[in-house]
């Protein structure tokens, strides 16, 4: 049997933004970007993912982060409330 470990990177990337949409309070507090980059969750992304966060510093508590794996994304952003989209770019 062959693994094609693409497809299962992938799936994982999609499994990991399902429970960040489904459960946000339990990832999404921040007090800096700083903070971000430390979350231990990222770490349950397949490696290879990459991901960038803008606001909260200087008392900013706006905040947005863009989270990739192949074409595979998951967008979050805070303001007044929290919105998370992800998806496959190109469709």
């Amino acid at each position: 049997m062959l693994i094609d470990f693409i497809q299962h990177q992938l799936k994982q990337f999609d499994e990991m933004a399902s429970r960040i949409q489904a459960a946000p309070e339990k990832y999404i507090q921040f007090d800096s970007v700083s903070d971000f980059y430390k979350a231990e969750w990222l770490k349950d992304f397949p490696k290879g993912t990459t991901w960038a966060a803008t606001g909260l510093d200087n008392g900013a508590e706006q905040f947005y982060a863009i989270i990739e794996y192949r074409s595979h994304f998951l967008s979050i952003s805070c303001s007044e409330q929290i919105e998370i989209h992800c998806g496959v770019y190109g469709q």
